[in-house]
């Protein structure tokens, strides 16, 4: 079935991720996906929620058909599940190449999920150039491998539009959309009521109080002798030392920031870094976008790799 399929236009940009199951075909499928000249964003491994989430949420934001995403867990199903939540994504557990091309021909499948149980990478390279070459509503096997038929043509073309609009509101829905745009505007109903400082679970010696949710906004607190080992964010942040000392290495630049109060930073979405409180500190920090985090390192390894530098 892979010789059946037509070439169309690769994207320009694949973005993988996986986890520990899913790591060692991730890896080789990478491989595979640069030897076509294909350009790939791999964010690495995680835990399969977080895998999926990290390149449905980098598929949706780019709302272009030249970016799509590949993940890999032990049943490819859990990378797919948290892909799917995010506007745009059509994630989709392949586990053969009729999988794929269908999954392509029918639902024009962005994101595709492969088993690092169940997949070999030779296989998965057969599924996953199948999927990179089938066209949406080519002839597949669920259409008996023939065109399909106008009415279905036409139910498809007309899906598209309709997948994207669910989950957001209705027409019936337009008092309830129109004050929902209205506080998205507005930085003062934006504004989170009645918050308080809650600890920071993944950051020992940290608390944060969101001010504002879209985009999140915070103030954020650590102990002296607290450490946030490295890790990164979907979306950029511009943070401002509101008292305190504190020092930033930002690992993907191998750059280093010392902070005092006043002291601004901004850090790109997606690099890596790790900090060091030297006092007790705190800081305003808004994102471009939700918070979220991915840690990259466990903390025993972040304070060691501090001593080994001091």
């Amino acid at each position: 079935m892979a010789g059946a399929v037509s070439a169309v236009e690769q994207p320009l940009k694949i973005i993988t991720g996986a986890d520990d199951f899913g790591a060692s075909l991730k890896d080789a499928m990478v491989s595979h996906l640069r030897s076509l000249g294909i350009d790939v964003e791999d964010t690495g491994v995680s835990s399969y929620y977080s895998a999926g989430s990290e390149v449905g949420r980098r598929v949706s934001a780019s709302s272009s058909s030249e970016v799509r995403g590949l993940v890999c867990c032990g049943t490819g199903v859990g990378v797919a599940m948290f892909a799917n939540k995010f506007p745009g994504v059509y994630a989709a557990t392949c586990l053969s190449v009729e999988d794929a091309v269908n999954a392509r021909s029918i639902s024009n499948c962005n994101v595709l999920a492969l088993s690092g149980i169940k997949t070999s990478p030779e296989t998965a390279i057969e599924i996953f150039d199948a999927w990179i070459k089938t066209p949406f509503k080519f002839p597949c096997p669920a259409s008996g491998s023939e065109p399909w038929s106008s009415d279905i043509s036409s139910f498809l073309d007309n899906s598209l539009s309709e997948m994207a609009q669910i989950g957001k509101s209705t027409a019936g829905d337009s008092t309830t959309k129109k004050i929902d745009e209205t506080t998205a505007s507005c930085a003062i109903c934006c504004l989170a009521k009645n918050r308080e400082f809650t600890p920071v679970d993944i950051m020992p010696g940290g608390s944060m109080k969101i001010v504002r949710e879209t985009p999140t906004s915070a103030i954020v607190r650590f102990k002296a002798g607290s450490v946030e080992p490295a890790h990164h964010h979907t979306f950029g942040h511009d943070l401002v030392v509101m008292k305190g000392k504190k020092s930033v290495w930002n690992l993907s630049k191998k750059e280093r920031a010392d902070l005092i109060d006043g002291d601004y930073l901004f850090t790109p979405a997606g690099d890596v870094h790790r900090v060091k409180y030297h006092e007790d500190t705190e800081f305003f920090i808004t994102w471009d976008g939700h918070w979220d985090i991915f840690l990259d390192e466990d903390l025993e390894t972040a304070k060691k790799a501090i001593e080994e530098e001091a």
